[in-house]
């Protein structure tokens, strides 16, 4: 049984919808400065969503308002109309980290201080679930699940829908990842030492670390006898899912790779094709000098010398559980248009990169390509989709 990818959506500093980001890309312009969204007074750039907006009744949620943008224009891109049909077994399938769950430091300072304070910060953590919130929203009756496996999050999430759609639970599933950029992960990640205090550079020989984001990526998937019911021709498959965990570090990934290399192999197999037949890698690529090193070297390893591979972090920053639903949605764009973009701020290799990224968008054929993430605690998910 194959599984269409029938509707694609994102939003993200590169843009509000996908032709903006795919201009974005093809021109290499890259959305980031200060952050305005919240008092700050660290120095790292990252790339915030400008103009989003704002749900009624959903005010403070802005993890959910990311997604819910990009899921209309999932649905549009689909030919779906909301709500859906009662008689539509759809299921809902999200990853995140934020969750619009962590914007609660001044009621927490607030009730200590006070210890009578509003409570509607209480309300708003207790409504964060984004799968459930989009569920209700578009009256999806089947499965609702949010997935918080840290940066591989999205794509575990369109992992978890392809099982679904296979088991035959779901005729439909809106899966992929979103998350919003929060003052918490920002102070962690500074604290840990790896944000840039430039523009990220990921693989490049003197890449700093990487650049927070935030957006939302989002697939349609279906059944493919549902979407031929529906009177559709399939241009895109999800043909293949794979996961790992190497367990080596909380932070860091394995230094060879092992966990990523084993998630790579299972996608493939799942897909039942061979590294050649791959026409590109939309890779982690986050631009610390660890994850670079060890992707590039398995990619390298896994695909060969000659492996086309890119990261859209460069465009987007690290968009933590958004960021697999994001370069899903990018990659099937890719698979479809014919092209991939340039790895935005890759100038020169070092030794311990093996294989550059491409430098100029470059047309691609073939049929299949691959998406990696990367995760925290050795998480590794990669997905394989396929071009009809």
């Amino acid at each position: 049984m194959k599984v269409v990818i029938s509707g694609i959506g994102t939003i993200s500093a590169a843009g509000l919808n996908l032709k903006e980001s795919l201009s974005s890309m093809k021109n290499g312009k890259r959305n980031a400065g200060p952050v305005s969204l919240f008092p700050n007074v660290l120095p790292y750039p990252v790339f915030e969503v400008k103009h989003l907006y704002e749900k009624a009744g959903m005010e403070g949620l802005r993890t959910f308002c990311l997604a819910a943008a990009a899921a209309d224009e999932a649905f549009k891109d689909a030919g779906l109309l909301l709500p859906l049909s009662s008689n539509i077994k759809a299921g809902v399938c999200l990853g995140t980290t934020v969750a619009s769950q962590l914007n609660d430091i001044e009621f927490y300072s607030a009730f200590k201080k006070y210890g009578n304070v509003d409570l509607k910060p209480v309300d708003r953590y207790l409504r964060g679930n984004i799968s459930e919130a989009l569920a209700y929203q578009i009256k999806a009756t089947g499965p609702s699940v949010t997935v918080v496996n840290a940066c591989s999050s999205g794509t575990d999430a369109i992992g978890i829908a392809l099982s679904w759609l296979r088991s035959g639970d779901c005729d439909m599933v809106i899966a992929g990842g979103a998350d919003e950029l929060n003052r918490v992960p920002l102070c962690g990640f500074g604290s840990l030492g790896i944000l840039s205090n430039f523009l990220c550079a990921p693989f490049d020989k003197d890449r700093t670390g990487l650049n927070l984001g935030e957006g939302a990526g989002i697939l349609i998937l279906e059944r493919e006898e549902f979407y031929i019911k529906r009177g559709k021709t399939p241009l895109l498959y999800l043909s293949g899912y794979g996961s790992a965990a190497d367990s080596y570090h909380l932070t860091a990934p394995h230094p060879e790779g092992k966990g990523l290399e084993s998630a790579i192999k299972k996608a493939l197999s799942d897909s039942m094709i061979s590294p050649d037949d791959v026409c590109f890698v939309n890779a982690h690529g986050t631009g610390t000098f660890d994850n670079d090193k060890v992707e590039s070297t398995v990619l390298s390893r896994v695909f060969g010398e000659n492996v086309r591979y890119f990261s859209t972090k460069g465009y987007t920053g690290h968009t933590l559980g958004g960021a697999g639903g994001i370069e899903a949605v990018f990659s099937a764009a890719a698979l479809k248009h014919g092209w991939i973009p340039a790895s935005a701020g890759f100038v020169s290799k070092g030794d311990e990169i093996p294989v550059s990224p491409v430098t100029a968008n470059t047309g691609i054929s073939g049929s299949y390509a691959v998406s990696t993430s990367l995760a925290f605690g050795g998480n590794n998910a990669v997905i394989v989709m396929e071009k009809a």
